[in-house]
């Protein structure tokens, strides 16, 4: 158990029904509570606001939420793809204002990154190590550091470039837009069919927020205009005839276009990871349970079909297809790599990313995969029954996939706040 549970002091009948669930409840893991910034266009509302300070007030709004204190927070894990190095997960906890003693640590896998995070997380929790931890992930693509190899034919002075390599050229290391151009002509998925994916991302987003679906997971983030709580990145103008103008922008002729695909983003998720029986003591109830998780490659040359692959891979160990999946949250970094996934899946597209996703919202890297679960879990919150199974997935660059299976457990209708039983 976690060596901080001391300091919880919650009451003792508190602890005794804890006890009472078993001994299995304590390295059960379950999700309880996430929150985020709004997501704010490259350059855009963000644009001079550091990863960290994207981070600390969503990770102060979790730890505020979920009524623990701070000191009892065994790691902050935090998914980053293109910042500046370091450790911005212990940055950003300290930036928060969280105890010197809570640790931080930092993973890339890229557009997996922050579901990677929660997954480890979740198998801490699993493995006993620890019962408390903040998970989730960060991109300041605004701030992000230059970056550039030293040159060796001249000693000393920088070769700049946009993005790391993921594979070899023996092997194929295609710009992410030409591998979406691949798995549209591979998987058969026509200009028409993104442009109308890419279409309903925006209206979803868009309906969502003007329902106040988002409003209580959004975390205000100060700027030098004023606080920000509101996605930058969804179009009300958007149009079927408006994206059948834009051209094909990674191959002559090809299907993939500025409006069938994500922009690059600014923004932070942090989730709360438990184990069921702390989650008891919390009082909350209405949480999802930590099922499953794979990670998989998969031809770089066709890598965004690598998390429908790692989709499978978790459905088939659990003995279920994609008609067993209530919810399904897929990233929208490309429109095409999406349809051919939920294909491959067997899953609908109205079944898939119902509010919306990176194809309106944007996509900081680092965080998207965190945005994913956050979605789920407040999805359920609102309208999920018992059992229900929730799946989340992304597509990486190099090839890869990631994908992580939940269901729902509580009661049949909540608020979009955890409920807290006294």
């Amino acid at each position: 158990m976690c060596t901080r549970s001391a300091d919880l002091g919650w009451p003792a009948e508190d602890s005794a029904a804890a006890a009472a669930l078993g001994p299995d409840a304590a390295r059960e893991p379950v999700i309880v509570l996430a929150r985020r910034t709004a997501f704010g266009r490259r350059n855009g509302v963000f644009g001079r606001v550091r990863a960290e300070d994207l981070l600390a007030p969503v990770l102060n709004a979790v730890v505020a939420a979920g009524g623990v204190p701070a000191s009892a927070i065994d790691d902050v894990i935090i998914g980053n793809a293109v910042g500046g190095g370091g450790n911005v997960a212990r940055l950003a906890a300290l930036t928060a204002g969280l105890p010197a003693s809570v640790p931080g640590l930092t993973i890339d896998r890229q557009c997996g990154s922050g579901l990677e995070a929660i997954v480890l997380a979740c198998r801490l929790v699993a493995a006993g190590a620890g019962d408390l931890y903040l998970a989730g992930g960060v991109e300041s693509t605004s701030t992000s550091p230059l970056r550039a190899h030293r040159l060796t034919s001249a000693p000393g002075l920088p070769d700049f470039f946009d993005r790391a390599r993921f594979s070899p050229d023996s092997v194929g290391d295609p710009e992410m837009g030409v591998a979406a151009e691949n798995v549209a002509d591979r998987y058969g998925v026509s200009r028409q069919r993104q442009d109308a994916f890419a279409l309903r991302s925006h209206r979803q987003a868009l309906a969502a927020a003007d329902a106040g679906a988002h409003a209580p997971e959004i975390v205000p983030v100060p700027t030098e205009a004023g606080p920000v709580n509101w996605d930058e990145g969804p179009r009300r103008g958007l149009t079927e005839a408006l994206l059948a103008r834009f051209a094909p922008v990674f191959r002559p002729g090809g299907t993939v276009t500025a409006g069938n695909t994500c922009a690059d983003a600014d923004g932070a998720v942090a989730v709360l990871v438990t184990s069921r029986r702390r989650a008891n003591e919390l009082g909350l109830t209405g949480y999802l349970r930590f099922v499953d998780a794979a990670a998989t490659g998969t031809d770089p040359n066709v890598l965004g079909i690598a998390g429908a692959e790692a989709a499978r891979l978790v459905l088939a160990r659990q003995s279920l297809t994609g008609a067993d999946l209530a919810r399904i949250e897929f990233n929208e970094a490309f429109a095409a790599q999406v349809i051919a996934s939920l294909d491959l899946i067997g899953i609908p597209e109205q079944n898939a990313n119902r509010e919306g996703g990176a194809l309106a919202l944007g996509h900081p890297f680092g965080a998207s995969g965190a945005l994913l679960v956050l979605r789920l879990l407040q999805q359920c919150r609102a309208a999920a029954e018992p059992g229900e199974a929730a799946l989340a997935a992304v597509s990486i660059a190099g090839g890869l996939g990631v994908a992580a299976l939940f269901r729902w457990e509580g009661p049949e209708s909540h608020s979009m706040s955890p409920t807290r039983h006294e």
